[in-house]
């Protein structure tokens, strides 16, 4: 499941991959991005990577992170930045590679929601 422009991974500066199990390689639109790629096992290890390089053009989700962590973790956070203005979403795209159909719709809904939001102001 993907929002906005996955041809933009071959042009953009780097790539989050969020998941707990799986390496980048399991996506195979992954393995043809030419800009940087960081993997994060956990919302936090994501938020600390996005504090430490800026926000990515692409984000690769895996919704559940092992125990009680979940990429909606992320999600909120992102949404909490875009609104305190310390970051702009209106341009992310995201693909959820996510195995949980419900965990999907979580992520979708809320950011695919948000993002639409932003670019219709």
């Amino acid at each position: 499941m993907a929002f906005g422009s996955t041809d933009a991974l071959k042009a953009t500066a780097w790539v989050l991959f969020l998941d707990d199990l799986r390496e980048p390689d399991y996506v195979s639109d992954s393995r043809n991005c030419a800009a940087t790629l960081r993997v994060a096992r956990s919302s936090a290890e994501a938020i600390r990577l996005i504090e430490e390089h800026g926000l990515p053009d692409h984000i690769w989700f895996d919704h559940d992170l092992g125990g009680e962590d979940t990429a909606v973790i992320l999600v909120n956070w992102l949404i909490e930045q875009d609104l305190d203005q310390k970051i702009e979403l209106s341009n992310l795209s995201f693909t959820i590679h996510s195995s949980n159909p419900v965990g999907r719709e979580n992520i979708s809904g809320k950011l695919g929601q948000y993002i639409a939001w932003k670019r219709g102001q």
